[in-house]
């Protein structure tokens, strides 16, 4: 087990040093130099104040993402859950969106685009659970709930922007999902929450487990599943809004990467959840150094100037294709 997490550890440094060097205008030599102390006043700037933020960044959403797809998937016996696929990320977006618009929250108050997004991710999760049951009901039902939710939520968000069209340019981060411009104003926003509810998440690692054994199993334990399902619900919730609200819908990140980390470390939640907060930080930051050099490479072939491809379009490509994967492999009922 340690050695598993020593090698992701591992892995994850590396995707952090690609991603440092997978800009434009820095070789790794002048990188490795300007973390020594080193360089000029640009090349500083450069690596210091913009890339070195946006990394941190990556890294505390991806944990979160995974950490709450962990919880929900516990929480509700579902090994199709997760924030994109249960309304609650789409409800974070819509919530952010509209306080956007409305003038209620933005870049200048960001503790109200939090709030906003825990808003309307609480109100994606109760449509959900209403639609599905309290008991969570058949696995592949209650994705295709999740996925009909997620469409009504998408197209209220569309409608909001279509009635406020100047506001498109500041909430397309929500919609897609991207590191790019990140500070470190916003990681000074996402550090912070993460800890908080990730501290949540791992003093409900015991009930959590005992929930994925099932409600009987957890009541003779002694254990109230429905106070701890809500209280699991919540912390999911608050973790997907921070990340929202600090990169937006970054597609999958929170189905998948639980996955993973059961599948290393075990189904004891003690082990895996603090494995799927780094699963998730090694994805979201793989995916934005990919994402990167995928745009660098494009620009020199169309000889483009400066192409960005956002990291959420990628994690939603490989995350669409890796979840086809799961559903077939999923039996009909829950864990």
């Amino acid at each position: 087990m340690s050695r598993r997490f020593a090698a992701l550890a591992a892995l994850a440094v590396v995707c952090a040093g690609v991603e440092l060097v997978a800009g434009r205008g820095m070789s790794p030599a002048v990188t490795w130099d300007v973390l020594g102390g080193g360089g000029d006043t640009t090349e500083r700037h450069i690596l210091l104040q913009l890339r070195l933020p946006r990394l941190l960044v990556a890294v505390g959403a991806g944990a979160c993402l995974a950490v709450a797809g962990l919880v929900l998937q516990s929480a509700l016996r579902n090994p199709l859950a997760g924030p994109e696929v249960t309304g609650v990320t789409p409800g974070a977006v819509l919530g952010a969106v509209t306080a956007t618009a409305l003038g209620l929250a933005g870049w200048d108050s960001p503790l109200a685009v939090v709030l906003a997004a825990c808003v309307g991710g609480c109100a994606g999760a109760a449509l959900l659970w209403l639609l599905a049951g309290r008991g969570g009901g058949d696995a592949a039902q209650t994705a295709v709930h999740g996925v009909l939710v997620s469409a009504v939520l998408g197209g209220l968000t569309a409608m909001v922007l279509l009635v406020e069209p100047g506001e498109l340019g500041s909430v397309v981060q929500w919609l897609v999902g991207t590191t790019e411009g990140r500070v470190w104003h916003h990681w000074h926003l996402l550090w912070p929450w993460a800890l908080a509810w990730g501290a949540a998440a791992w003093l409900l690692a015991g009930p959590l487990t005992l929930l994925r054994c099932g409600d009987d199993i957890a009541l003779a334990a002694g254990l109230s599943a429905r106070r701890a399902r809500t209280l699991a619900l919540l912390c999911a919730v608050a973790l997907t809004a921070g990340a929202v609200a600090a990169v937006g819908a970054l597609g999958f990140v929170g189905l998948l990467a639980p996955h993973l980390a059961v599948a290393l470390f075990g189904a004891d939640l003690r082990a895996s959840l603090p494995g799927a907060a780094l699963v998730g930080a090694v994805v979201v930051c793989g995916a934005d150094a990919a994402a990167q050099l995928f745009s660098r490479l494009l620009a020199e072939v169309l000889d483009a100037g400066r192409l960005t491809l956002p990291v959420g379009a990628l994690t939603a490509c490989l995350g669409a294709a890796l979840l086809l994967v799961v559903v077939r492999r999923t039996p009909s009922r829950t864990f």
